[in-house]
């Protein structure tokens, strides 16, 4: 199996700045697709930002601009800097990966690590 291991969550005052880190490890194949979720006390999980295999990237609205998704397939690890973070982004961060394990390279499935919390005070 795959397990995601996030780190760099924390507090911060508005306007600063926070890099998390998830590294997966395990069985893994191939990973697909990595990305950041989010969920806000009272909200529905919402996509942060996803980058796939070849280096194309996708963001929320909300977080264009300020945010920025990257990659190290050789340690299969992904990251997000933020930047001139807003209460607003205030919430439990989860690592999302799209990934096939050894003996079943055709299979992929969604794996999830287990949240780092980001709160940014105002």
């Amino acid at each position: 199996q795959v397990q995601l291991v996030e780190s760099g969550g924390g507090l911060v005052q508005a306007g600063g700045s926070l890099r998390l880190s998830c590294a997966a490890s395990g069985s893994i194949f191939s990973i697909n697709r990595m990305g950041w979720h989010r969920q806000a006390p009272g909200k529905q999980r919402e996509l942060v930002a996803v980058t796939t295999s070849d280096g194309s990237t996708n963001y929320a609205d909300s977080v264009k601009g300020r945010f920025t998704i990257s990659r190290d397939n050789a340690k299969n690890t992904v990251y997000l800097q933020m930047n001139s973070l807003k209460p607003e982004d205030t919430g439990a961060y989860y690592c999302n990966a799209d990934a096939s394990v050894l003996g079943s390279s055709w299979r992929y499935r969604d794996y999830w690590g287990q949240g780092t919390q980001v709160t940014v005070s105002s």
